[in-house]
């Protein structure tokens, strides 16, 4: 039993060193931007803000981490009934699996959302093969039960995926609403540290996110973008923003707690069952 509880300590501990390490650069690069934030880095609101921010995504991280093993079974899912709603399928970030959704699918079917379905997007493929195994997954469902359209949501690089269905791939037609939670829709100065081929693709600037931003944002398709501002993988957080779509900021939020925490998950509720003009 000690072995095991060394274990999760040992877990625990590279979780919350990934995460003070991120948030660290994230400071390097406010100070840098803004010099004025010096003055009061070390106030009692920034100190604990600093904690919070750092204890809370270590622990969610930790959490997901543990989850990671049930997304390796490939647990079949239920075609929608008829009756059930737009199919949602939900696209996990850069190194998750789709163990990463269990909180928010629990949380989405208590209102009453059961059509959930989610895929498994490998670190060692590249964009356009992720893209192809979304397509798949979309049409399956189109056709199972006679649905038109499907709904998709991406945290971080899954939004990306999203978008290049969306975008470039001719996927508009299929999508009713999209939501971007935390998605690097112009890059992040982290991607470099990414060992993985879609860290190019994520890098500011990259060609990939050229062709993105170029292409035009699709009608109606209803495209949300979730901004977080203390996002500690997205550098800098603006780039989390979306030109041309509605864009929705939160705050006091790490890049894997909008997945969990209440004012992440209620965003994406409403998100997917409020009606918009």
């Amino acid at each position: 039993m000690s072995i095991f509880f060394g274990i999760l300590a040992f877990i625990f501990a590279i979780v919350a060193a990934i995460v003070v390490l991120s948030y660290a650069f994230v400071w390097y690069e406010f100070a840098n931007r803004e010099p004025a934030l010096m003055e009061g880095r070390f106030s009692p609101g920034r100190l604990w803000l600093a904690v919070r921010l750092i204890l809370m995504e270590s622990f969610f991280l930790f959490l997901t981490v543990l989850q990671h093993p049930l997304g390796w079974f490939g647990t079949a899912e239920k075609n929608p009934p008829t009756g059930s709603g737009t199919p949602v399928i939900l696209l996990h970030g850069l190194f998750h699996n789709r163990a990463c959704w269990l909180w928010a699918k629990f949380r989405l079917r208590r209102r009453g959302l059961t059509s959930l379905h989610t895929i498994n997007l490998p670190p060692w493929k590249d964009i356009e093969s992720l893209t192809e195994r979304l397509s798949r997954k979309v049409d399956e469902l189109r056709h199972a039960n006679g649905f038109d359209k499907v709904n998709l949501v991406g945290h971080s690089m899954g939004g990306i995926i999203a978008r290049n269905y969306i975008q470039l791939r001719g996927g508009a037609a299929r999508v009713e609403r999209c939501v971007l939670i935390a998605s690097p829709n112009e890059g992040s100065k982290l991607a470099p540290f990414a060992l993985s081929p879609l860290g190019k693709a994520l890098l500011p600037g990259s060609d990939f996110l050229k062709r993105l931003a170029e292409a035009p944002r699709p009608e109606g398709v209803r495209i949300t973008a979730v901004v977080n501002r203390h996002d500690n993988m997205v550098l800098p957080y603006q780039n989390t923003r979306l030109a041309g779509t509605v864009n929705v900021e939160l705050a006091g939020l790490g890049h894997i707690s909008t997945l969990y925490h209440p004012r992440g998950v209620n965003t994406l509720i409403a998100e997917l069952t409020e009606e918009h003009s």
